[in-house]
C-alpha cells in the first residue's frame, strides 16, 4: 500500500498534519508492505526539510499512492478519482456546506473515510483533536476574561508551541475568586481540565459550588445529569437523555446564577434542549460573564450567547443579552464570547504529534491486518460509487440539491 500525505488546501490553511516525520518513519520500519510520499506544503508545521531527513520522500506527484490522508476537508476540484481519501469531511451529520464534497466523492468513485467515524465496536470514537480543542480553548477563555478586565493580555495560542507554554503564561497571572463551570465528561472537556488543573485551579462539588464563596478560583465539572433534567421530575440519566431528550428541559439556570465563567465542553446533539438561553442571560440573576464556547455549535445550538463561530484572527465577540444581539467584546453591558471552531489549529505541533500516534496506533494496523476489527469498514462513508450501509442515511442528504438543479 503506498500512502500519500496531502498538503492542506482549505482556507484558511491549517498547520496539522497527521503524520510527523517520526511517526510515518516509524510506520514504514513497522510496516515492509508500506510506502509513502508526501505532498509538499509551505504551512505545515513540519516543514519539508525535516521529512526528508527522516529519509522520507517529497514529491508533487501523489496520484499513484493507494490512500490519501489528510486532516480537514479536500477541495472537490482537487478530488483524485478512484483513490482511497482519509480527512475530516464535516459531512456525517448532512452539513450542508459540505453537500458538494459528498457528491464529488461519490461521482468520483472515492472511498471515503472519515477521521470522525473511526469507531470500536461500541461506537466510541478512536481518534480526534477533541482534547487539543479543550486545551486550546480553556486557555482562550481565560485569555478572553483579562482582556475583558484589563488584568492581562495573554499572548495567543498560535504563537506557542505546547501546553506546557500556555499553563506557564496562565499560572504567572492574577485572578480573582471566580466561579467556572465547565460541562462534559469527554476528550474536549478533558483537555480544558488540563488546564485547569495546570493552573491549580480548585475542583469542586457542585452543591459547594452553588452556595459556597471562595477566595480563591474554583470550577465544578458537570454532565448532562446535571445540566438537564426531566420535564416530569422523574431522575435524570445519561442513558435516559440520549434515549429520550424531548422529555428534557434545561437545568442550567442554578449554575448561570453562580459562575462567572462557563466552558462549554459537552457533545451536543441536533434536536436536544437548549442549555443556556437568552433568559437566562438576560435574568438580573445572571452571574456569567465570559463563555468560552469549545463545542460551539451555532445553527439552533444549545448556547443563545454562541451567535456565530469566531475566528483565530479575531476570537472575540460580545453578546448584549438586553437586546439579544452581538456587539463588541468589551461593551459595558456584554457577556464574552469565545466561539473558534477549529481551536486545534492554534496547537499544531502539539495536535499533530498527539494524534498522529493514535492513528499509528490504532488506526494504521487496520490496513495490514485484514480489517479484523472492522474499522475501516465502519469508517467507511462511500465506495464503488454509492454510500455504505451504514451511511445510507445521507442519501436524500445527497440527493437534494441534484434534484433542485434538475428541476
Amino acid at each position: 500500500m503506498k500512502l500519500g500525505v496531502i498538503k492542506e488546501g482549505k482556507s484558511p490553511p491549517d498547520r496539522r498534519v497527521v503524520l510527523c516525520p517520526n511517526q510515518l518513519n516509524r510506520a514504514l520500519t513497522v510496516y515492509n508492505q508500506l510506502d509513502a510520499v508526501v505532498e509538499p506544503s509551505n504551512v505545515r508545521i513540519f516543514v519539508d526539510q525535516q521529512y526528508i531527513e527522516h529519509g522520507l520522500k517529497v514529491s508533487p506527484e501523489i496520484s499513484d499512492c493507494d490512500v490519501l490522508l489528510g486532516v480537514k476537508e479536500v477541495p472537490v476540484d482537487a478530488l483524485i478519482p478512484n483513490k482511497t481519501y482519509i480527512f475530516f469531511s464535516h459531512t456525517i451529520k448532512k452539513q450542508e456546506h459540505n453537500r458538494k464534497l459528498l457528491q464529488a466523492c461519490l461521482k468520483k468513485n472515492i472511498t471515503l473515510m472519515d477521521h470522525e467515524t473511526f469507531v470500536d465496536e461500541n461506537n466510541v470514537r478512536l481518534i480526534g483533536f477533541g482534547r487539543y480543542a479543550g486545551i486550546v480553548g480553556a486557555y482562550n477563555t481565560f485569555r478572553a476574561f483579562g482582556l475583558k478586565y484589563e488584568l492581562f493580555n495573554l499572548a495567543k495560542a498560535e504563537t506557542l508551541l505546547h501546553k506546557e507554554d500556555l499553563i506557564y503564561r496562565l499560572k504567572k497571572q492574577y485572578f480573582p475568586p471566580i466561579k467556572i463551570v465547565l460541562t462534559g465528561h469527554g476528550k474536549v472537556a478533558n483537555g480544558a481540565i488540563e488546564i485547569l488543573k495546570g493552573m491549580k485551579v480548585k475542583q469542586v462539588s457542585i452543591e459547594h459550588f452553588l452556595k459556597e464563596k471562595y477566595d480563591c478560583p474554583v470550577f465544578t465539572q458537570i454532565g448532562v445529569e446535571d445540566y438537564y433534567k426531566r420535564i416530569d421530575g422523574a431522575e435524570a440519566s445519561k442513558a435516559d437523555f440520549y434515549a429520550n431528550p424531548g422529555e428534557y428541559e434545561s437545568n442550567f439556570e442554578r449554575f448561570a446564577q453562580a459562575a462567572d465563567v462557563f466552558i462549554a465542553g459537552h457533545f451536543f446533539k441536533k434536536g436536544s434542549p437548549k442549555i443556556l438561553t437568552k433568559e437566562m442571560l438576560n435574568s438580573p440573576k445572571n452571574q456569567i460573564k465570559v463563555v468560552g464556547d469549545i463545542s460551539c455549535d451555532v445553527d439552533h445550538g444549545p448556547i443563545d450567547c454562541t451567535v456565530r463561530a469566531s475566528t483565530i484572527a479575531d476570537p472575540l465577540y460580545g453578546y448584549h443579552p438586553g437586546k439579544n444581539e452581538e456587539v463588541e467584546f468589551d461593551h459595558p453591558a456584554a457577556i464574552t464570547v469565545m466561539a473558534i471552531d477549529n481551536l486545534p489549529c492554534e496547537l499544531p505541533k502539539d495536535a499533530s504529534e498527539g494524534f498522529g500516534e493514535i492513528f499509528v496506533e490504532k488506526i494504521l494496523p487496520a490496513f495490514f491486518d485484514g480489517d479484523k476489527d472492522y474499522i475501516l469498514e465502519r469508517a467507511t462513508i462511500t465506495k464503488d460509487g454509492k454510500l455504505t450501509e451504514r451511511y445510507s442515511y445521507l442519501q436524500d442528504f445527497v440527493d437534494e440539491n441534484e434534484q433542485e438543479e434538475r428541476e
